[in-house]
């Protein structure tokens, strides 16, 4: 890992013309101090304080005992990379009572209890559980495996999360997760520490701004950052938090309140932008709605749309009163499925659900 993909994920970037001036390396790098970041041109105190506690992290000690490390994959990359990650932290609400009330053999049940769960949810969405610390999982979804969609998959494991640790029977004790979610660029895949301690570091502000969105959210709730929030569109029903004072954060930070999956039916529709126009489509409209009007006049037609990802394939189709000159007057209806994804639990759409949005009698499902 060098010194300017390491300034480039903490977003500072600007600075690394200066440390290659001063010949900083990745062996000068930790004991670097205020004074010789301010010399070397760091003004903004901010600029320092952000600089001090990413490298205070790259040294770090090793965890203690109470820390317990996954175990790692063996698809890991062995070098450190500079990768975009969406990381979830959830922590178990009231564990400090918990600890006055039972006995260190049955809280160590109820820990356990909560903590395979919580796995078993978070691998179900290919996520990866970094490590345990006592009551709380720091999970990163984007590492080892990347999905163009790990901003979703985090969410709907800290709500699936939330239900399984409400539904645990342990110790006849009511037990609630909450859940901080965060998105940005991060440097990953160092090892720290030595034997069963060790672990893969992650340096930069994601995990630190999942951590303390997980301590703002209520029992029971996720809470994510506006990073991750831009990530998954309309996919979900929000509560917006506002801008929120967070510790270790100069400027304030925008937090959503996850409410439930939405309601629309469409993933395109929940994750399409409306301000983007769509040009130079004119032939195709003007063929797709050609094939409308035969289809009105009785003759059944079938269009097959093909290209590259990301041309406006879906767009066309589903409004096509959006690039013709007039408005479509008639009641037209346009139905759409989509193959279930990985991070959906639905079934494929069948028959059944054909026949009922087109409301087809019995003798005409054929």
């Amino acid at each position: 890992m060098n010194v300017a993909a390491w300034l480039q994920c903490l977003g500072l970037g600007r600075y690394e013309p200066l440390f290659r001036d001063n010949q900083i390396d990745w062996q000068v790098l930790p004991k670097l101090t205020s004074e010789d970041l301010k010399e070397i041109g760091v003004v903004a105190i901010g600029h320092r304080r952000k600089l001090l506690d990413a490298i205070a992290a790259l040294g770090a000690a090793a965890p203690t005992a109470a820390v317990t490390t996954a175990a790692r994959d063996a698809s890991m990359p062995a070098d450190a990379e500079c990768r975009q990650l969406t990381v979830m932290f959830c922590n178990l609400v009231g564990s400090t009572a918990f600890s006055t009330r039972f006995d260190p053999e049955d809280l160590r049940e109820l820990i356990g209890a909560y903590h395979r769960v919580v796995t078993e949810v978070v691998t179900g969405f290919d996520g990866f559980v970094a490590k345990y610390m006592g009551d709380g999982v720091l999970v990163y979804f984007g590492y080892p495996r990347a999905h163009e969609d790990d901003a979703e998959r985090a969410v709907r494991a800290g709500l699936g999360s939330i239900d399984a640790v409400g539904r645990l029977d342990v110790a006849s004790a009511k037990l609630q997760a909450r859940v901080g979610i965060a998105t940005g660029l991060v440097v990953v895949g160092d090892l720290m520490g030595e034997g069963s301690a060790q672990e893969q570091s992650v340096v930069g502000e994601t995990p630190n701004l999942a951590a303390r969105l997980q301590a703002l959210a209520t029992p029971a709730s996720v809470v994510i950052a506006d990073s991750t929030r831009r990530q998954i569109g309309e996919l979900f029903d929000f509560e917006d938090l506002g801008l929120q004072h967070l510790a270790g954060f100069a400027d304030q930070q925008r937090a959503w309140r996850v409410l439930g999956e939405s309601d629309k039916v469409s993933r395109f529709e929940a994750l399409r932008s409306e301000a983007t126009p769509l040009v130079g489509r004119d032939e195709e409209v003007e063929l797709l709605l050609r094939r409308w009007e035969q289809a009105k006049l009785g003759e059944g037609r079938v269009v097959l749309i093909s290209g590259e990802p990301g041309i406006g394939k879906s767009r066309l189709p589903s409004r096509p009163g959006e690039f013709h000159p007039e408005p479509l007057t008639d009641p037209d209806v346009i139905l759409s499925h989509h193959p279930a994804r990985a991070t959906e639990r639905r079934p494929p759409p069948s028959v059944e659900n054909w026949s009922s949005s087109c409301q087809l009698a019995h003798s005409q499902r054929r």
